[in-house]
């Protein structure tokens, strides 16, 4: 018989993505990883809060641009409601002053959305042990002293 090769406790993902990217790729990719674990996948801002109170993940991958609720707002009432949750937002591209705005949501990193998937986990794993993780690209649009 096969034997689960995943730790006794994985880190608890919960990624939110407009609708119609949610269903992708990411969630597969991050899901091969051993120690990681999908617990949810919300396609609105509106939904993030609701859906980390059920199933407390450990980090939310927040979409900047989401629908409904933007990444921001999702970020910050996500410290509010559930702040042992870690958040990252993805993006797409990096815009001058995004860095600031989305540090002082209390995320604690801001990654390109199409980064490699290890990457990604590299992030992931980083931000547990109390890392800010934010992607090179995005820390140089940022004008002036990025914190």
């Amino acid at each position: 018989m096969p034997r689960d090769h995943r730790p006794a406790r994985s880190v608890r993902l919960l990624l939110a993505e407009d609708e119609d990217v949610t269903h992708g790729g990411l969630a597969l990719l991050l899901g091969l990883e051993p120690d990681f674990d999908v617990v949810a996948q919300v396609g609105t801002g509106d939904t993030v809060v609701a859906r980390a109170l059920e199933c407390r993940p450990d980090v939310a991958l927040l979409d900047l641009g989401m629908p409904g609720l933007g990444g921001l707002d999702a970020a910050a009432a996500l410290r509010d409601e559930v702040p042992e949750c870690r958040v990252l937002v993805l993006t797409t591209s990096g815009r001058p002053g995004h860095l600031r705005r989305v540090l002082a949501t209390g995320a604690v990193g801001f990654l390109v959305k199409d980064s490699p998937v290890e990457e990604l986990a590299r992030a992931i794993r980083g931000v547990l042990t109390g890392e800010t993780v934010v992607d090179p690209a995005l820390a140089a649009a940022e004008p002036g002293p990025a914190l």
